[in-house]
């Protein structure tokens, strides 16, 4: 159990905070998020976990992420980073749930119930690291994780700054330090020099085509994308455009990942031109979009689903030639929100078996891990590519045969390290997209003429009851290729509702009409 100082200087900290009248907290897919002027006593509580999460884990290192991501400036977020730079597991979100709900007068006292409950060994040391995005709010919310892990005599160290990738990075290298596993050198430059080095590898005899425009979403990804630059010293020539952090209202607004992925189309800022190589971050740089005007001015998207196809295809590629694939599976993990005609694609011409799961990081993340090399993307661009200890064991000791062969080791082996395993990261995805375009020498519109997507109706948000599976099964039989579903959302306060068909008028329709269908299920006073 704690101790009685540190139970006194928990209640002692935690009445300099009043917890908002009436709301209820849940530790979800992105932590906790909400606005920003309600999350003090839910950092507190976080900050109190995360060293039990240390503890508990005999003295690991623990990452804190302050960050709303892509949601809008007045927001922000906080989750918890396990030791591989991974989710936290799930069983401990059901802890942070508890915590953040529990009134300030009685939360040492929940505290010491969840040391009994977790049999947390007090004795361990507690090690945690943390780091924010730019929101103006991240300072006030720092402070107050700073007087959890303060009260429960918590080592700590404050990576002020960063993409929420960083400290995914950050964290597993702090826990693989001397061992064989090292995963890197845990600090930014380190992960910066990881990245680069790699790159380098990839793309030795090969030339870039173009330039690749980049919109940054006005978030802490463009400082961060400007320092990679610096030292990849490569002929990758990369325009950052949205880099503006000194307006805290200018975060995520009319740009990003987001944006370009449900309005589909460019950032009203963007000034290219058609067939140049676009692509845009979200507001902490954990997913990633390409686009491109044609010839005729039309926007094209290459999501996330595009970018799993592109991976699986190189690698498979890489294999082969390495004389492995025999030795590995490789396969793609996919959500019900991918693009049926991508499904097509890796079944049918790239003959990869596939795993469907339920949207969220940590599902497909945890699916991905059944294979030797797991490509996991969601349809609005976070996603990786993991390998096992098995891919990482056949592409090190393998004896190349041949020049051709020892090439494509070397590729491999530098992807494994140019990937970020540990959680998708944009600037990771970015030079992964950039390096295997230039080895098949193509252009955004090859890319893009790998298949034809199923047209989309865009995503829209609505106050929506669930149960109703029925209706929108009835609704989706009447179209050609038709398929919808609602779901609630793991980010905001929403339902989404998707759909796709033959045509964009008949996934419009299809929309529509289960748009109507939940409205008028949730006036029937159904349970949202």
């Amino acid at each position: 159990m704690a101790s009685p100082a540190v139970k006194k200087a928990i209640s002692e900290a935690a009445l300099q905070y009043q917890k908002p009248e009436g709301k209820v907290f849940e530790y979800g897919t992105a932590g906790f998020r909400m606005k920003a002027d309600l999350l003090n006593t839910v950092v507190f509580a976080v900050g109190l976990l995360a060293g039990l999460r240390s503890k508990k884990l005999s003295g690991q290192w623990i990452g804190v992420m302050v960050t709303a991501s892509h949601n809008p400036a007045e927001d922000n977020g906080v989750k918890l980073v396990d030791p591989m730079g991974e989710m936290l597991e799930a069983e401990w979100e059901t802890y942070a749930t508890k915590l953040a709900n529990a009134p300030l007068d009685k939360i040492a006292d929940v505290y010491d119930e969840l040391v009994k409950e977790i049999d947390v060994k007090m004795t361990n040391p507690a090690r945690v690291v943390f780091a924010r995005d730019t929101r103006a709010s991240g300072s006030r919310l720092v402070g107050v994780l700073n007087a959890a892990l303060t009260a429960t005599q918590v080592e700590f160290i404050d990576f002020k700054y960063m993409t929420t990738p960083q400290l995914h990075y950050v964290v597993r290298c702090k826990n693989t330090l001397g061992t064989q596993y090292q995963y890197g050198e845990p600090s930014e430059l380190g992960y910066y020099q990881k990245l680069v080095d790699s790159f380098k590898k990839v793309m030795r005899g090969v030339k870039v085509q173009g330039s690749l425009t980049v919109d940054c979403a006005n978030g802490v990804g463009g400082p961060k994308l400007r320092e990679l630059i610096k030292l990849l010293d490569t002929p990758l020539d990369i325009k950052v455009i949205n880099d503006d952090v000194i307006n805290p209202d200018s975060l995520n607004f009319e740009c990003g990942a987001d944006y370009v992925k449900t309005k589909q189309r460019a950032p009203p800022s963007s000034k290219a031109g058609p067939l140049d190589r676009c692509a845009s971050l979200d507001g902490d740089a954990d997913r990633l979009v390409y686009y491109f005007s044609d010839e005729s001015n039309v926007f094209r998207l290459l999501d996330g689903d595009r970018i799993a196809t592109l991976a699986a295809s190189f690698i498979g590629d890489l294999a082969r030639s390495a004389g492995i694939a025999s030795k590995l599976k490789i396969g793609v993990v996919q959500t019900a929100y991918a693009n049926g005609a991508s499904t097509d694609y890796i079944e049918k011409v790239l003959k990869l078996p596939i795993i469907c799961t339920n949207t969220g990081v940590k599902h497909l993340h945890h699916a991905a891990l059944r294979f030797d090399v797991g490509v996991y993307f969601e349809a609005n661009g976070h996603g990786t590519v993991t390998f096992s200890e098995n891919a990482l064991k056949a592409i090190k000791n393998t004896e190349p045969q041949s020049p051709a062969q020892q090439r494509a080791l070397e590729c491999l082996q530098a992807l494994t390290d140019l990937i970020n395993q540990a959680v998708g990261d944009a600037l990771s995805d970015m030079l992964l997209v950039e390096a295997i375009l230039a080895h098949k020498g193509w252009t955004p519109k090859e890319w893009l003429g790998t298949y034809t997507d199923l047209p989309l109706a865009p995503e829209r948000k609505l106050e929506s009851p669930a149960g109703l599976q029925g209706k929108i099964e009835s609704l989706q039989s009447r179209y050609h290729k038709g398929r919808s579903f609602a779901r609630a959302s793991g980010t905001e306060d929403a339902v989404r509702v998707y759909a796709e068909a033959a045509s964009r008028s008949e996934a419009d329709d299809l929309a529509t009409r289960v748009a109507n269908a939940v409205r008028e299920a949730g006036t029937d006073g159904q349970q949202a």
